[in-house]
């Protein structure tokens, strides 16, 4: 049985596991592109930014999993530009050496927030993984579980999460099967199809 916590900024040792925990569950992807230094960077900023967290799953006290999520996806990303924007520029530069699109790829992931902005409150799941040699064993059901826990239904709506509609079926299958619905599907951009859902809790419960 996995032991689940949300760190705090005593736990710098974990955020680098994270980033290699998110690395190998996102290969290929464009926030794993931007480097580990840069993930560190984001992950940090969920555990300061007061509006977001990082919760983790321990197995006799090593980290196996983790879940990151915010109440206000913008106002994380202004967060660590204000906070960290000698690092951010860096690990940006660094990426725009090896492939200068991707400043324009950030400039679009960093407006994505305030493009997208509801009426509703809401909780966004950004980003959830697990170790490979734990895929399977619950894990991932654990942390999606120990965030409904942690969402006041009274205050938001419903949690949300974006992930790929194309080749992508077993992370789809899994969010349903922890009770998400599909709200809509959409095309990035990048002409990348999309898949949003939507788990609204029960306020009563």
């Amino acid at each position: 049985m996995v032991d689940i916590r949300k760190i705090t900024t005593e736990d710098k040792n974990i955020i680098p596991i994270i980033a290699e925990i998110h690395v190998n569950t996102f290969k290929g992807f464009f926030l794993t592109f931007l480097g580990k230094g840069f993930l560190k960077l984001l992950y940090t900023s969920f555990v300061r930014f007061s509006e977001s967290d990082v919760a983790v799953a321990f197995d006799d006290n090593v980290p196996v999993g983790f879940i990151a999520y915010s109440e206000n996806m913008s106002g994380l990303y202004k967060y660590m530009i204000k906070r960290k924007l000698i690092p951010f520029i860096w690990y940006s530069f660094l990426a725009f050496i090896r492939r200068p699109t991707v400043f324009v790829r950030l400039f679009r992931a960093l407006l994505k927030p305030v493009e997208t902005k509801r009426e509703d409150n809401y909780v966004e799941l950004a980003s959830i993984g697990v170790i490979p040699e734990k895929k399977g064993c619950g894990i991932g059901s654990a942390l999606i579980n120990f965030l409904k826990s942690e969402v006041d239904f009274t205050a938001y709506k419903y949690i949300s999460l974006e992930t790929d509609a194309v080749n992508n079926d077993a992370v789809n299958e899994f969010y349903i099967k922890n009770g998400f619905g599909l709200s809509k599907e959409f095309t990035t951009r990048e002409g990348r199809t999309m898949c949003e859902y939507r788990y609204y809790g029960n306020p009563c419960s």
